[in-house]
């Protein structure tokens, strides 16, 4: 584990390294989630942001791996919204980037700040199989709720949309679905017609 200035503490339960961050009033962000024994840092939200945007910003031109996207939400998101940022949060975590989900709050939503949180959390567990959350959602200042998406390992993460294409019929199996064009007249269709054209003729002679 790592102190606010990136200093070392050593190995410690998780419990202890909760209540050091809590004891100064300070954050604690798991860095290394893939690392044995994961490293994990204390340090306050904000700056951890600030950082991290500064970082991807030197290492602009980089690996994709190493930049970070932005999506903005409302508490108010219609539907059709959600799911098509969910889809760009998806897509990014696929090429291995990390995301932010930033919620702004304006005029009387910040009255009603649980709207934003469920909207935030809903979006975390719809992202779930292909990244995780680097820690809960947490408000910055008292209009933003903000979270960091870290893209999962590439044998654990649920597959690319974009990959997944839509089965194709084989020619036999498309004829066997199609009507025949010219259905062969059965006997009794025969019989009817046979029948009816007798009745005509009868007609026509009385």
């Amino acid at each position: 584990m790592l102190d606010d200035t990136k200093q070392p503490l050593g190995v410690m339960p998780l419990g202890d390294a909760i209540k050091l961050a809590l004891s100064k009033g300070l954050d604690l962000i798991e860095i290394a989630p893939n690392a044995v024994p994961p490293v994990c840092r204390i340090i306050e939200y904000g700056k951890f942001l600030y950082e991290e945007s500064k970082r991807n910003k030197d290492s602009h031109g980089k690996q994709s791996g190493n930049k970070m996207k932005e999506l903005q939400l409302t508490s108010v998101i219609d539907p059709h919204d959600f799911a098509t940022k969910l889809n760009h949060a998806i897509g990014f975590l696929c090429d291995d980037m990390k995301v932010r989900i930033k919620l702004r709050f304006r005029g009387r939503q910040r009255a009603h700040k649980e709207f934003g949180f469920e909207v935030v959390n809903r979006f975390v567990r719809e992202a779930a199989a292909w990244g995780q959350a680097d820690s809960p959602p947490k408000m910055l200042g008292d209009r933003d709720l903000n979270v960091v998406l870290s893209p999962l390992p590439r044998e654990k993460r649920g597959k690319n949309p974009r990959d997944v294409k839509e089965p194709k019929l084989a020619p036999a199996a498309v004829s066997a679905q199609l009507p025949p064009k010219n259905p062969a007249p059965s006997p009794t269709d025969s019989k009817k017609s046979t029948e009816q054209l007798e009745r005509n003729t009868d007609e026509a002679e009385g």
